[in-house]
């Protein structure tokens, strides 16, 4: 019989419920996190042993939204859960990157933590609760997880923060931001910002942070009832005495390979380094490959740190506050809508803009419901990109991070689907890579999307902030590259405008970041981003008043509601013709506007002047080539817009007299037709006499005001008596009726 433990804690506006002992009683660790009606099962288990040859800590972290919870069936063929969305990849990421640098620092055993939605009710958005849920699991468990952390999510609007907003409060508000961090230090943050100052940001964080403390004291009760014996912490892999021989015997040569400024070359220097180490260790049989490797990462770790410290100066002789060099063109190619390289050091991104219709919006299907997104950032990082030859693979959660993160940037400046009617779709290719590659991203995209004529409210530039302590002593560092993000303390990435911030990420690899550093990299980083920003404006700073001639036209007007199923027609057949005739997409929303695209603007007119045809109705005088749709005794019907079908006289197929129309009509005959006359139902008389190049009389449906008839050549009789013809011309549009060739 089980045992279940509960803990609860009123939080914001509502109570926040833990679980343990009642579900998943195998794992190490298992807790259900509930609020409202949303229930998160976060478990985590470890392996006893450590597997050989493993020189890095494997933390696997899977979050799985169940269409279930919310009542759903999923979509697709197999009807069940496939392979991760983009935001579970992206909460595994917002749960990973807390807690990952709370395990011992010696603890390499294998660690899987999975959190799964069971319940889900959109007041209490689920991503936060399995940050805490995964956090309390791995407290539960024993394994040697150094503090418990907590997350809360902070909005803001009008001046006022507030606590766990919803998904319906995060639409109007200015920020999203999602902090998680122990009782005494921040870990993390992610956040998307509608342009706004560094101390606003600041003091959201502030808030966020103080917000989560009682959950960490939740959590702290929960372990005590119920938290499983404490395993043995871990020995430390190497010993201080080697590796201050080490130190000893390297450091030099370490300081000079940091010297290269090349990072290939400093890279190949380093292991040279390494394999020379490995060498002369080879018949120590206490020592592992793992343990030399570990040993050496410490003595760079060491000198990078002790280095920056004492000098002030970086090891590519930077000072603190200093960008690398930045280059930047646009409208690189010429196909491309829109174009950009944006290089700073030994890091290049190669960005492009597409424009798009409706139909190009990407569709999202999570428990919220289904929507579109107009918007879209995907960044790839190929091998080549730093000098390797691994496997092309699909985009992994890093990139699909760096993306998101990118995308978060620029959405605030990003006009809105009423302003700007396209779909836009950014790729960034980073085709070189030595840190901050999603900073770089960010700058490219903001190029490139001005080079494509999207109207942006300003530009935005992106830096990432690095940080060197020991002890109360610290160093912010402003656009680190990669060894100083890898052998640091955090990785701070800033990006927004002249006017303020538009997205904030934070990752922490040590405890104890005050919101003091936090202050001083935000300013750091706000001059280092506007020294960015004007080296952007080299290449262009403003958006173009006209899109690429290779991008789709896009004109929209509004139609009556009650008219919109002529445009589409049965089975969408005369929208679907209208595109095929014309090469043009159309898109119809439910309240009547209309978005018309085409690549040209001749097509785009096209287009639009034959739904507005249909809309409005036809006028005489104007000249369609038409199709034939039925041949009768008196006369056809030609179809002479989709969806609308006029009649034609025997009388007015030609300027002579003729015996049978067949002999001069069949079906699908391509005809060109003017309209003579429009009855008061709105069906369209046509005419093929007619000298195109002239307008009709206006009084041309009158009896008696046609054109002098010549005499058929084949005969001397003269033409039938007009009452015959106006019978059959009554017979014909008796038939029209009755066939609803009309609308």
């Amino acid at each position: 019989m089980f045992k279940e433990i509960i803990e609860t804690v009123e939080w914001g506006s509502g109570e926040l419920k833990f679980s343990t002992g009642k579900v998943a009683r195998q794992a190490d660790g298992a807790v259900m996190v509930s609020m409202g009606d949303t229930s998160v099962l976060c478990t985590a288990v470890s392996e006893k042993s450590l597997k050989e040859g493993i020189d890095f800590f494997p933390l696997t972290v899977h979050y799985r939204e169940m269409a279930f919870a919310a009542g759903k069936i999923p979509g697709g063929f197999f009807k069940r859960e496939g392979k991760p969305s983009e935001k579970e990849v992206l909460v595994s990421r917002l749960i990973d990157r807390p807690i990952r640098p709370l395990f011992h620092s010696s603890f390499f055993n294998e660690t899987q933590v999975i959190c799964t939605v069971l319940s889900y009710d959109e007041k209490y958005p689920s991503d936060i609760l399995a940050v805490i849920g995964a956090s309390a699991a791995l407290a539960l468990s024993g394994v040697p997880y150094t503090a418990i952390a907590a997350a809360s999510r902070v909005g803001y609007k009008d001046g006022e923060y507030t606590l766990n907003p919803s998904n319906t409060e995060l639409q109007d508000s200015d920020l999203d931001l999602v902090i998680a961090g122990t009782s005494d230090s921040v870990m993390m943050v992610e956040s998307e910002a509608n342009v706004l100052t560094e101390k606003e940001m600041l003091d959201a964080v502030e808030f966020g942070h103080k917000a989560f403390q009682p959950i960490i004291k939740a959590i702290e009760k929960l372990v005590k009832k119920a938290g499983k014996e404490k395993w043995a912490e871990p020995e430390d892999l190497v010993s201080e005495d080697f590796i201050s021989k080490l130190e000893k015997k390297y450091t030099k040569d370490v300081a000079k390979a940091y010297n290269l400024p090349d990072k290939q070359a400093r890279c190949n220097a380093l292991d040279e380094i390494l394999s020379q180490i490995t060498e002369e260790n080879a018949e120590d049989e206490d020592l592992s490959p793992l343990q030399i490797n570990k040993a050496f990462s410490e003595v760079k770790y060491r000198y990078l740190r002790g280095h920056v410290l004492e000098t002030g100066k970086r090891i590519d002789a930077r000072n603190v506050d200093e960008v690398r060099q930045i280059e930047t063109e646009v409208s690189a190619f010429s196909r491309t809508h829109g174009s950009s390289i944006f290089t700073r050091g030994e890091t290049q991104a190669l960005v492009t803009t597409t424009l798009g219709t409706g139909q190009d919006e990407q569709i999202i299907d999570n428990l919220d419901g289904d929507t579109k997104e107009s918007f879209m950032l995907h960044y790839t990082f190929p091998p080549y990109s730093v000098g390797s030859a691994s496997p092309m693979r699909a985009p992994g959660r890093r990139e699909i991070g760096h993306g998101k993160l990118a995308w978060r940037a620029l959405r605030a400046v990003v006009p809105t689907k009423e302003a700007f009617p396209y779909a836009i779709r950014v790729v960034s290719e980073i085709t070189e890579s030595n840190g901050s590659s999603s900073m770089a991203t960010v700058c490219g995209a903001s190029l490139a999307l001005m080079d494509a004529g999207v109207p942006l409210k300003s530009p935005v530039a992106g830096i990432a902030m690095g940080l060197i302590k020991e002890g109360k002593d610290f160093v912010v560092l402003s656009d680190i590259n990669a060894d100083e993000d890898h052998l640091g303390d955090m990785d701070f990435k800033v990006a927004g405008s002249e006017d303020g911030i538009t997205a904030l990420q934070m990752d922490i690899k040590v405890a104890g970041i005050t919101l003091a550093i936090m202050k001083k990299a935000l300013a750091q980083a706000n001059k280092g981003r506007m020294h960015i920003l004007d080296r952007m404006s080299d290449s262009i700073d403003m958006h173009r008043t006209e899109v690429s001639e290779h991008a789709p036209v896009i004109e929209s007007f509004k139609i009556d509601k009650d008219k919109i199923r002529e445009v589409i027609g049965p089975g969408g057949k005369v929208i679907k013709e209208i595109c095929e005739v014309t090469g043009a997409k159309v898109d119809i929303t439910d309240d009547g506007v209309v978005s018309v695209a085409a690549v040209g603007a001749e097509k785009l007119n096209d287009a639009v002047s034959r739904i507005k045809l249909i809309v409005e109705g036809p006028e005489i005088g104007q000249i369609f080539d038409g199709t034939v749709a039925k041949v009768l005794e008196s006369g056809a019907f030609i179809n002479y817009l989709p969806g609308k079908d006029g009649f034609i006289h025997i009388s007015e197929v030609s300027d002579e007299r003729i015996e049978s129309i067949k002999d001069h009509l069949v079906e699908e005959q391509k005809v060109k037709v003017k309209i003579i006359a429009v009855d008061p139902k709105g069906k369209a008389k046509l005419s093929m006499r007619l000298d195109f190049d002239h307008p009709a009389p206006d009084s041309y449906s009158k009896k008696g005001d046609r054109p002098n008839r010549k005499k058929d050549s084949r005969s001397d009789k003269p033409p039938q008596k007009r009452k015959v013809q106006k019978s059959n011309e009554d017979s014909a549009d008796s038939a029209v009726s009755k066939r609803k060739y009309f609308s």
